[in-house]
C-alpha cells in the first residue's frame, strides 16, 4: 500500500468513525458471511468425515507438503492457529491414526513435525471431493467468474491488512495464497 493511500485511509477513519448506511449494509453482509459459511463448511466435514474445518485444513496442508511433513510451528503459520491449537488438533488427528508426530532437525534446532500417515492421506482423499462440492455449492457456483475473482481479491486484501501486525511469515503466506 502506498503512503498516500495509507494517509487517505487514516484521514478518512479520523474524520468519520461511523459507517455510512451503504457501508453498514455491506459490512453486515460480510459479518453474515463470516458467521454462516464457516459453520456450513464445518457441518459438512463433521457429517461426512468426523473432522472440523480446522482439522481438514491441517490434513490438506500436510497432503500438499513435501513428504507430507511440516514442522508444527510452520503448520501453525499456515493454518493461522496458535501452537496450542495446532497441538490439540494434531493430538486428535493422531488418535484417529491420520497424523504422526516426530522429531526433526533443522539448522540450529530440534523441532517437532507432523507427518500425514497413509490412513490420513486416504481420509483426505475421501473428504476432499465432498468439501469441494460444498465449496462449489455455497460459493463458487453462486457467483459469476467476475464476482468470484473480486471476492478472492477482496479477501486477500483484508487478510493482508489483518496480518500487517503479525510475523513476516504470516504476511508472506497470505500474499502467496
Amino acid at each position: 500500500m502506498t503512503a498516500e493511500k495509507e494517509s487517505r485511509i487514516h484521514s478518512a477513519q479520523e474524520a468519520e468513525p461511523w459507517l455510512t448506511p451503504a457501508q453498514q449494509r455491506e459490512w453486515r453482509g460480510l459479518v453474515a458471511l463470516l458467521m454462516t459459511l464457516p459453520a456450513a463448511l464445518d457441518a459438512q466435514l463433521k457429517r461426512d468425515g468426523g473432522v472440523n474445518s480446522f482439522e481438514y485444513q491441517l490434513l490438506a496442508a500436510l497432503g500438499e507438503a513435501p513428504d507430507h511433513r511440516i514442522v508444527l510451528s510452520d503448520l501453525a503459520l499456515l493454518a493461522q492457529g496458535s501452537l496450542s491449537r495446532i497441538s490439540h488438533a494434531v493430538t486428535r488427528l493422531e488418535r484417529a491414526g491420520w497424523v504422526e508426530r516426530g522429531s526433526c532437525s533443522v539448522p540450529g534446532a530440534r523441532r517437532t513435525e507432523a507427518r500425514l500417515t497413509e490412513a490420513g492421506l486416504a481420509k483426505l482423499e475421501e473428504l476432499a471431493p465432498g468439501h469441494a462440492r460444498e465449496a462449489r455449492r455455497l460459493v463458487v457456483d453462486r457467483l459469476t467468474p467476475e464476482q468470484l475473482a473480486a471476492l478472492g481479491e477482496a479477501a486477500r486484501t483484508i487478510a493482508r491488512a489483518c496480518a500487517e501486525d503479525g510475523p513476516p511469515e504470516c504476511r508472506e503466506k497470505i500474499v502467496d495464497c
